[in-house]
């Protein structure tokens, strides 16, 4: 189940990131779905390091730390995507 829970959190951080950045990205939805996982994870290390990974009710600021993991490693996955497709304009 833990699985399935870090593929759907990560279609739902890749999807955002991916609304949240400017411009198309060329990125395919498997990898968008890697990356939000990637971006959840980094933020989860983050939130861990500086001691708000858990406390009573909502994280809040766990889930912020996600979103801003997920939008900086789909912002650099993307740009690496299309440099090794050769698409390097952007929409």
């Amino acid at each position: 189940m833990s699985w399935l829970w870090a593929i759907i959190v990560g279609l739902v951080l890749g999807l955002i990131a991916k609304a949240i950045l400017p411009g198309k990205q060329q990125i395919p939805l498997w990898l968008t779905i890697v990356f939000g996982m990637l971006g959840s994870v980094l933020g989860n290390a983050v939130a861990t390091w500086i001691g708000v990974n858990d406390t009573r009710g909502i994280d809040w600021t766990r889930h912020l730390l996600q979103l801003i993991g997920a939008v900086a490693v789909v912002g650099v996955g993307d740009m690496v995507w299309a440099a090794l497709k050769g698409n390097r304009q952007r929409a």
